[in-house]
């Protein structure tokens, strides 16, 4: 029996080591393909030829002269800042649906982008920012905060932090939130005027030096949930069984959650809070590959560049001859998961 059991437990092992490999190919190609659309369509399409122009000539540090290359040239910021985004926030969505072991949790839903949109208006409106560092630091702090006041208030009563009672306090504090916004701007017009556009959520004002203030902070909150894969994944069988496994349950999560709300407030400076790809793509990635971290993780990062650069560019289709911000789609797409993932959960009396 034992040999038997062994046997079946080697060839489940490979199996599903053999679907990870496909899926990280898979996602190599998806990104591949994201990127080659997000340059190739928009205000005018360009072939294949004129993606290798454009991007041969930006490699040498030429200015095109063709219109198709320079479209091309000019879609390359927004492409990255896409890719980048999408991933940070992929992987913040995953690092908070393992900290608090809640499948719908994200940085929408748990008020952390509602927080940094929120200090970010005070700024614009009482205080006159208007640099990507100022966004930055009032996103963190913003985002901080917010991340806080929803844990603590969704671990008071029976229980402490339940999945159903931090969903319940991120949806309060997001309705607050958003309350305090619209009561900061509706009397200052032009803090409104610079802040719709914003709040959207979307990369189409992607530059070369916004990328280059937010990508440090992203690169190390990045490396830092990476190497918290094994505690997560530790803490996923539950706080007493990591005690015994040698992991700082506290120590843990506050590193994790530090790293998620760092990810989510820097691509809110620079691209406004997006919704929804935090949630989706952790989730349907622990669906097929399972919820072992140390693959979840990275194939999160992966996903969630993909999702939002292609929401970008099909942004871009449909609102011809304009665009419909990124944000918009992924909220389109992101409802109806949102929806299946609720219906899957069982619910848990309060």
């Amino acid at each position: 029996m034992t040999v038997v059991s062994d046997t079946r437990r080697h060839a489940r092992g490979s199996q599903t080591g053999a679907r990870r490999r496909a899926a990280v190919i898979g996602l190599l190609v998806g990104l591949v393909v994201a990127v080659t659309l997000s340059l190739a369509y928009g205000s005018r399409s360009v072939s294949l030829h004129e993606i290798s122009d454009g991007l041969g000539m930006w490699v040498r540090g030429q200015t095109a002269q063709d219109i198709g290359a320079i479209a091309v040239q000019q879609r390359i910021p927004r492409t990255v800042l896409a890719l980048i985004a999408g991933a940070a926030l992929g992987l913040s969505g995953a690092l908070m649906q393992a900290v608090t072991r809640n499948p719908v949790a994200d940085p929408g839903i748990l008020g952390v982008n509602t927080g940094a949109a929120l200090f970010v208006v005070c700024g614009i409106a009482f205080f006159g920012i208007n640099s990507t560092y100022e966004y930055l630091a009032l996103a963190l702090i913003g985002g901080s905060i917010v991340a806080v006041f929803v844990y603590v208030v969704g671990s008071i009563g029976p229980g402490g932090s339940t999945p159903i009672k931090l969903a319940l306090a991120g949806a309060a504090t997001t309705a607050a939130l958003s309350s305090l916004v619209s009561a900061v701007l509706l009397p200052r017009v032009a803090a409104m005027n610079e802040f719709r556009f914003w709040q959207v959520g979307g990369v189409a004002g992607a530059n070369w030096s916004s990328i280059a203030i937010v990508s440090p902070l992203l690169g190390v909150a990045a490396i830092v949930a990476f190497a918290c894969g094994p505690s997560l994944n530790a803490l996923g069988m539950g706080d007493e069984v990591a005690t015994g496994l040698g992991v700082k349950v506290g120590r843990a999560r506050i590193v994790a959650s530090a790293a998620g709300v760092a990810l989510c407030a820097a691509v809110t400076a620079v691209a406004g809070p997006i919704a929804f790809v935090g949630l989706m793509v952790p989730h349907l990635i622990r669906l097929l590959f399972g919820p072992d971290q140390r693959w979840l993780l990275p194939l999160s990062a992966m996903g969630g560049a993909i999702l939002l650069t292609v929401s970008d560019t099909i942004g871009r289709l449909i609102g011809y001859p304009g665009e419909v911000e990124a944000g918009i789609v992924t909220a389109f797409v992101g409802a109806p998961v949102l929806i299946i993932v609720a219906r899957r959960i069982k619910m848990k009396s309060l």
